[in-house]
């Protein structure tokens, strides 16, 4: 575990002040509220009335144990893009954890602007839940739909090619991408962490990886969830990265780590691209990464109907089930949501209070709104030759050699 003590903030432990702590971790108890009630509820969005059966989703279909780690990241790159005024996109590799993507998207406003009928109070919120992975509604993965995303995720394995292809030639850009330990099991994705030997600091943007280790994926194990911290250290210094650890559940403590780890990794960030555009040496930089351990399934319940839940594999898609045969999964579910304490959350009217809204980005400085993951805003026409000017003249058939990949050279 790798320490980022500041003497800036000496009397809370970390980079945080108690104050900056306390809303940080609200802020992702609303987005952990959020993501659950998209898996599972129908209506009464707030819990303003007991819980009923009627009022949860006849049909159960989503992934929380990947969603606790991919809000845990989402706040606190909200945090460093104010603070460093950076543009920032995210990628989650676990596509799977759309609930997490479509939660911050709506906090931070951008869903909402996107899509007006699904606005912020009660009502919205109610919307919200009911079309998550429900017919007329949207995917349960992060989805073209979602604001901010580029990656869908469903097909594990592609997360780092596509951040890396967004970093390509666009300078001011830093792309964070989640990868998870499972889908690093994947060909592609073991193939694609040799990508930083083509990112080149002086003219293209940066990639923070993020390797979310939570131990499982849908029934067993992961490989890299298993290795000591020291074998990773020594794989991924071989790949050409520079990791940082930060493991643990306590959240107090999380929050401090992982805000000031993004600090000192940023600083990095910025000490290489500051090298090589001022006319540094010609080398391939060591490129930080972060290697977060959280339980899989983090926040959720520890335990259904005797077996363990949180930190096991049984996390990974709906962790409390079949709510006609076992009554007594209702009290665990309610139980669940309202651990996160939604009525300081949010405020009578279902909106989410000044205090913790105030901590997202503003404007195109949002993750949701960036124009780099938005619908082409950016887009510009590829400035290509006139194709005709390079056919292969063919006069009778069988009478010319020719390939089409070397005309294509030319």
């Amino acid at each position: 575990m790798v320490t980022t003590a500041s003497t800036e903030r000496a009397d809370s432990g970390g980079p945080l002040s108690s104050e900056e702590l306390r809303k940080i971790h609200a802020y992702w108890r609303a987005a952990n509220y959020l993501s659950v009630g998209q898996i599972y509820l129908y209506a009464n969005p707030l819990l303003h009335e007991p819980l009923k059966a009627e009022q949860i989703k006849p049909r159960l279909l989503g992934h929380w144990g990947t969603t606790p780690g991919l809000n845990f990241v989402y706040v606190h790159l909200n945090r460093l893009i104010k603070k460093k005024d950076l543009s920032v996109i995210y990628i989650a590799g676990p596509g799977h954890g759309g609930p997490g993507l479509v939660a911050n998207t709506y906090l931070e406003g951008t869903y909402s602007e996107f899509y007006p009928d699904i606005g912020p109070g009660t009502e919205g919120m109610r919307k919200l839940f009911r079309q998550f992975s429900f017919p007329g509604g949207i995917p349960s993965h992060v989805a073209p739909e979602t604001p901010g995303s580029i990656h869908e995720g469903g097909e594990l394995g592609y997360s780092i090619a596509h951040a890396f292809g967004a970093a390509f030639d666009n300078p001011e850009l830093l792309v964070c991408c989640v990868v998870g330990d499972g889908e690093a099991e994947t060909g592609p994705l073991a193939a694609s962490w040799h990508s930083n030997k083509f990112l080149n600091p002086a003219r293209d943007g940066a990639v923070l990886l993020v390797l979310h280790l939570n131990g499982y994926k849908i029934a067993n194990p992961t490989v890299l969830g298993r290795m000591a911290d020291e074998e990773l250290r020594h794989l991924f210094t071989g790949y050409g990265y520079k990791p940082f650890f930060i493991e643990g559940n306590d959240p107090e403590k999380m929050h401090q780590e992982m805000a000031g780890t993004l600090d000192v990794v940023a600083d990095e960030i910025h000490a290489i691209q500051k090298e090589a555009r001022s006319g540094g040496k010609d080398r391939l930089p060591l490129w930080p990464m972060i290697i977060l351990r959280t339980p899989k399934g983090w926040t959720g319940p520890k335990a259904v109907d005797g077996l363990p839940v949180e930190g096991t594999w049984r996390a990974h898609q709906v962790p409390v089930a079949d709510f006609a045969s076992y009554p007594e999964h209702l009290k665990i579910l309610e139980d669940w949501m309202k651990s996160y304490r939604p009525e300081e959350l949010f405020d009578q009217g279902g909106k989410l209070i000044a205090e913790l809204a105030e901590l997202a980005p503003k404007g195109a400085h949002r993750m949701g709104a960036n124009p780099n993951a938005n619908g082409g805003q950016l887009l510009k026409d590829l400035a290509l030759p006139d194709f005709r000017g390079y056919e292969v003249e063919v006069s009778s058939p069988g009478t010319k050699i020719a390939e089409a990949t070397r005309v294509l050279g030319t």
